[in-house]
């Protein structure tokens, strides 16, 4: 089952943007999804990489090929790789990123460490990806009501 945030709702039903879980999945199996690629996969194609699993070292490659397989198969291109973080600061739940500290001292909130053990790490990481420069930020407000941190 699909994890997709309230903050994502003004595109989720018709997935025209990239959810945050599939960010997630797309940095936990190595490939670079490109919005120009996202939108030429069917609804279907959409919506089947967005519920699959990718969380077992079987399911991650699993994903990744069938992920491979999809742009390959439209644009003519091979996927783009990423290197795979092998230690992501989603899943570390005793430190806050600095980017994501003055981010969200920079709206007046403190994130406490208390509160972000409590996160789940696709909440984690949907805030650090908010949270960077060069990312369109207005979501990230709605995304800290949403995950009650203020």
């Amino acid at each position: 089952m699909a994890e997709l945030f309230g903050f994502e709702a003004d595109f989720v039903d018709s997935l025209r943007c990239i959810p945050m879980e599939l960010r997630y999945k797309l940095d936990t199996c190595g490939i670079k999804l490109r919005l120009s690629e996202w939108n030429q996969l069917t609804l279907a194609e959409r919506t089947a990489l967005v519920e699959s699993p990718c969380s077992t070292t079987t399911e991650i490659q699993s994903y990744q090929q069938y992920l491979q397989q999809l742009i390959l198969e439209h644009t003519g291109k091979p996927a783009t790789q990423l290197v795979i973080e092998p230690h992501p600061p989603w899943l570390d739940s005793t430190t806050i990123p600095i980017s994501l500290q003055e981010k969200s001292q920079a709206i007046g909130v403190t994130i406490t460490l208390s509160k972000w053990r409590i996160l789940t790490p696709l909440q984690r990481f949907a805030l650090i990806k908010l949270s960077l420069s060069g990312h369109e930020n207005k979501n990230f407000p709605a995304a800290m009501r949403e995950f009650n941190l203020f």
